[in-house]
């Protein structure tokens, strides 16, 4: 998307503004009209800015490995600083200057009511953009020209008043003045939580921890954490790995990194630190032929699992369960799907008295890192050795 194109039409856009709500001042001498031209104004040099942000944040240099795009949330920044300022002077103007009627006609309603919707009709085109871009600049953008139609309906209502003996001029820049210092300072906080490396959001960190979970060899998710540069997000995750195999390991990684890309959109960078899980315990698998512990001669047909954890140390058994086949009733490649259900249970040993050599559960094992170990015990106890 061209993100500069929007610049030069936000431009525009508050160049028209401007111009036209600086007639309808003069023609109406009117506070309120005048603190909306003012406000007009501001965005021009606003726009401005926003554009030198998008254009200089796309590029990178040796000196800047990782990019300029927080300078985006920096104009973010400077849109915020001119914002308030702006609320500051035209409260000042409506607190200090001397009460006069404004001149209200049909020219100056009916260039109110434009100076209201072509903000309202160009945001909604700029928001939608600037979301699908990820552009702090553009977004901020939008919602300042949804500002105007706020601030601009206000000034149509009080015009609207004063033509039936109400004078809210005053009042109506007061408002102007709250609507514009309210939004400068949600897009300053915003901004400047991205350029001190603020979290990013809770769902979407919690997205990015269930998006690596998913991985079969990760055992344990120890942190992630996630961070915004304008656009872009940069993502660190330290994981625990069912392997010590450095290929295999190098492979999960690029996995987790193409996961991530595809759930979370605008991922400048992934940085994955991995290491071997220390097992201190093992995690069992047998199919069961009934409810007994007899076990069964199939692997997909069997109708129950019994799913044991063993301690390493003195091979004590810490918790054992028996839990139905979730997968007995589908037609067809059930101990495919067996085995990918085992897997997502993070089993370490699958025991089995039925040979899975070349089958597809096989495969889905030894990506896994699950071991498959060949029984002819008849009873569960004695598939453990605990008889």
């Amino acid at each position: 998307m061209n993100v500069e194109r929007w610049g030069w039409s936000s431009v525009a856009v508050n160049v028209m503004l401007s111009a036209l709500n600086l007639a309808i001042a003069v023609a109406s001498g009117s506070l309120a009209v005048a603190a909306e031209m003012v406000h007009n104004a501001v965005d021009v040099v606003s726009a401005l800015a926003v554009l030198l942000g998008l254009k200089l944040s796309a590029r990178k240099s040796k000196s800047f490995p990782y990019g300029l795009y927080k300078v985006e949330n920096m104009v973010a920044v400077a849109v915020a600083l001119l914002t308030l300022f702006t609320a500051y002077e035209i409260g000042k103007e409506a607190l200090l200057r001397s009460a006069t009627l404004a001149v209200v006609n049909g020219w100056v309603l009916g260039g109110m009511m434009l100076s209201a919707l072509l903000p309202l009709v160009y945001s909604h085109f700029e928001l939608r953009a600037g979301l699908e871009a990820n552009s702090p600049a553009l977004i901020a953008s939008a919602q300042d020209h949804r500002t105007h139609v706020f601030t601009s309906g206000l000034v149509l209502v009080a015009l609207f008043a004063q033509q039936t003996g109400f004078p809210l001029d005053r009042l109506a820049a007061m408002f102007v003045v709250l609507l514009i210092g309210k939004s400068g300072w949600e897009l300053l906080s915003d901004s400047m939580r991205v350029l001190l490396d603020a979290s990013v959001d809770a769902e979407t960190l919690n997205k990015l921890r269930d998006t690596v979970s998913e991985e079969p060899l990760v055992a344990r998710v120890k942190d992630i954490t996630g961070r915004n540069a304008g656009r872009y997000r940069f993502v660190e995750a330290e994981i625990v790995l069912r392997t010590r195999d450095l290929e295999k390991s190098h492979d999960v990684e690029t996995r987790i990194e193409e996961r991530i890309r595809q759930a979370v959109p605008h991922v400048d960078r992934v940085l994955i630190h991995a290491e071997p899980l220390e097992r201190t315990h093992l995690h069992y698998a047998v199919p069961l032929a009934d409810l007994d512990g007899t076990v069964s001669p199939h692997f997909g047909e069997a109708p129950y699992f019994a799913l044991v954890t063993v301690r390493l140390a003195d091979g004590q058994v810490e918790q054992q369960q028996v839990v139905a086949n979730p997968h007995m009733a589908i037609p067809k490649a059930k101990g495919l799907r067996v085995a990918e259900w085992l897997v997502g249970q993070k089993v370490d040993v699958v025991l089995l008295r039925e040979d899975l050599q070349g089958k597809g559960p096989m495969y889905v094992f030894g990506d896994a890192g699950v071991e498959m170990r060949r029984t002819e015990a008849q009873t569960l106890a004695e598939s453990l050795g605990w008889a």
